[in-house]
This record gives C-alpha cells, sequence and structure tokens, in this order.
C-alpha cells in the first residue's frame, strides 16, 4: 500500500464543501485513472490533510491526469476553498508530505532520509 499525503490551508467551515467537491469526483473515472484506493480528509486548526492511499506511487498517474477535464474541474472548483501551506508553493509535488518513518507488523520499523521539496526546517 502506498500513501500519499497532502497538505493545505483551509477554514474549517468549508469541510463539508471541500467534502462534497471530492464525493462529485469520486463519483467519476478519476480516482481509477490515478490509481486512487482510498481518500480521507482531515481538517486540523485551519490545516487540510489529504490521505491518498493506493497500491502504488500515484505521482506519474497523477501527472498525466492534470490535463484531463475531470482533474481540472476539481482542481478549479477546489481553488476556492484552499490555500497552500508554503507560500513558495509551484505545483502539486510541493503540497506532498515526504514520509521518514513507517511500521507494520511484516517489514517493521523503515526509516528513510526526508528529502525532497517538502523538507523546509522547522523553526
Amino acid at each position: 500500500m502506498h500513501r500519499t499525503l497532502i497538505v493545505a490551508r483551509m477554514d474549517r467551515a468549508d469541510a463539508v464543501d471541500v467534502a462534497q467537491t471530492f464525493a462529485d469526483s469520486d463519483s467519476t473515472d478519476l480516482p481509477h485513472m490515478v490509481g486512487v484506493s482510498r481518500r480521507t480528509l482531515f481538517a486540523f486548526h485551519g490545516l487540510y490533510f489529504h490521505l491518498v492511499e493506493a497500491e502504488q506511487d500515484i505521482g506519474s498517474r497523477l501527472y498525466s491526469a492534470r490535463t484531463h477535464p475531470l482533474y481540472k474541474d476539481i482542481n478549479t472548483r477546489l481553488t476556492k476553498y484552499m490555500l497552500p501551506f508554503d507560500p513558495d508553493w509551484k505545483e502539486p509535488r510541493d503540497a506532498m508530505a515526504i514520509p521518514f518513518y513507517s511500521w507494520s507488523p511484516e517489514e517493521g520499523p523503515v526509516i528513510t532520509e526526508p528529502t525532497g521539496p517538502s523538507m523546509g526546517s522547522a523553526k
């Protein structure tokens, strides 16, 4: 199972509208095109967390879908509710959290070096 966590800013009052936007999109072929098998949205103190679960990394399929009308529709609809967490945001990859630890009974602990565009320093 592959997981992608997307982080943005969102007013909690918009959560139902954001959820409905995803419900509308998830009833189309878009999740299947990208390879999404499960989606969970979270709101926390003005932040939005979007956990996408898939059988494999969705990165390349997500980028391929960016020109599709279904992707453009949900992206356009979400722009009125979302603000990038990082003011230097340029593309969706800039909103994806970088995992650095996981654990499962089958694999045990897995520690990886966090690298990528989302790894600014904590101050």
